[in-house]
């Protein structure tokens, strides 16, 4: 995964991460999209090896991108909360360069 990360002050919505049926709610600056992945925190643990699927939005856009992937690592504790690294997997050219785009135009 690469070093960039998005600023607390990015113009990203709220993500949602769906797990299963679990869907958890991911406020804007609290993630940091990686070029393969993502990190996030969570209030609750995630198995590694767990499929989930994000989806991001600009605010100034509205453009979309979903992603699918799986958790590569989850660690933290039921106080402070859990980091959790997530791998996408499967992205199209085009959702590829959406995400760049999104990691770009955030860090300006």
């Amino acid at each position: 995964m690469s070093a960039r990360t998005l600023s607390k002050s990015a113009t990203l919505q709220p993500l949602p991460v769906e797990s299963g049926s679990k869907v958890l709610p991911l406020p804007a600056g609290f993630f940091h999209i990686r070029k393969n992945g993502i990190e996030f925190q969570s209030s609750t643990p995630i198995l590694e090896w767990t499929e989930m699927t994000v989806e991001l939005e600009t605010s100034a856009t509205g453009k979309k991108v979903r992603c699918t992937g799986v958790v590569v690592s989850c660690n933290g504790n039921r106080h402070s909360g859990y980091q959790v690294a997530m791998l996408f997997t499967d992205l199209s050219k085009q959702s590829q360069a959406r995400l760049n785009d999104l990691a770009f135009a955030s860090l300006g």
